[in-house]
């Protein structure tokens, strides 16, 4: 019994030594920033790497030449995932990059390739990891040219989609990107104030000056046509001035006709306002008659009384003088429609002339 016993533990010992010694980084590799290449990845994400079956099946005993392989193979981005820490097969090989730390060509080529996306994608985020600030800015800012559809895998375990430039700005401007912390960079106005960088020349550019020298084109205004001072008008000679400006004394007999036929209406107005105010004063005469043979004086009238009726005779002034008022309007807006239909025949009565 006890020998089984010490024989399982032996035979696990050599399991954790072997999973330890297939878990460590190779003996000539060099520090990244003062520490082990694969501490740039937190611990806890890590251990779940090493747990994975990905990385067991997949990335064990790994060269650099059949990572290419692994990497082509590729499918989506991604950090981790779900709620017990899943990590994507594209973090596996991050990891597994900075565990052999593949030389510097191999990564430029790995970015350099234009046939295959998910590859160029990681090795532009090793670049990021390992690389100084210069190599960054140098090897990264080219694939801003390259627009292509990726596939990413989010926190949830759904896909999402981004494009190459988008996830090159990510690597260049975040902290964080597919759960793992990116280390510092200088800034680029810094290295191109040292001279150490040259300064940023956008692909877009030279399409924004054309844009801007058409807009600019456009905005050039159109002279209208001048129109020649030799044609003729469909009027005849001679005949254009006497239609269109009339002699002094029609304009003088026109305004006389005016003038009379508002006296004409204003003296209606004032004999239709006469009987009006006739049939005003015999009404209030008769309520005055009606209100003493009522009243209890035996036809004698009171002081309230008077005061009271001399309240409502004014109250009847104010609407007499209200009433001629509204009146008078109406007969004003009579006359204007008067005068506008007898301009209207006036025209209509007026020979036209056409060119024969």
């Amino acid at each position: 019994m006890l020998r089984n016993v010490s024989h399982d533990w032996k035979q696990n010992d050599i399991e954790d030594y072997g999973t330890s010694m297939a878990n460590r980084t190779v003996k000539d590799a060099k520090s990244v920033r003062g520490t082990n290449p694969q501490y740039l990845i937190e611990k806890i994400i890590r251990s779940r790497i090493y747990d994975c079956k990905y990385w067991k099946e997949e990335c064990f005993a790994l060269s650099a030449e059949l990572l290419v392989d692994k990497a082509m193979e590729l499918r989506y981005l991604g950090g981790v995932y779900g709620g017990n820490i899943k990590p994507t097969p594209f973090l596996c090989l991050v990891l597994k990059m900075l565990q052999i730390q593949p030389e510097k060509d191999i990564i430029v080529e790995f970015i350099k390739n234009e046939e295959f996306k998910y590859v160029r994608a990681l090795g532009a985020m090793y670049m990021r990891l390992v690389g100084t600030s210069l190599d960054c800015y140098k090897y990264l800012e080219p694939l801003f040219n390259d627009s292509r559809k990726l596939r990413r895998q989010n926190r949830q375990g759904y896909f999402e989609l981004v494009h190459m430039d988008e996830f090159i700005d990510e690597l260049l401007r975040e902290e964080r990107l597919c759960d793992v912390i990116l280390p510092r960079i200088q800034k680029r106005h810094v290295l191109e104030e040292n001279n150490e960088l040259e300064p940023k020349i956008s692909a877009l550019e030279d399409d924004l000056d054309e844009g801007i020298e058409s807009s600019g084109e456009e905005e050039e205004v159109v002279k209208p046509p001048e129109v020649p001072v030799n044609v003729e008008t469909h009027w005849p000679r001679g005949r254009e001035d006497k239609v269109r400006r009339p002699s002094p004394s029609r304009r003088r007999s026109a305004s006389r006709e005016r003038n009379r036929d508002r006296e004409r209406r204003r003296s209606r107005d004032r004999e239709r306002v006469r009987p009006d105010r006739d049939k005003k004063t015999r009404r209030s005469r008769s309520r005055e008659r009606r209100h003493r043979s009522k009243s209890p004086g035996g036809g004698r009238v009171g002081h309230r009384e008077r005061e009271h009726l001399r309240t409502n005779r004014g109250g009847e002034q104010e609407r007499d003088v209200r009433r001629r008022d509204r009146e008078q309007d109406r007969g004003r807006e009579q006359d204007r429609m008067r005068d506008q239909e007898r301009m209207r025949e006036q025209d209509r009565a007026r020979p036209r002339h056409r060119d024969l």
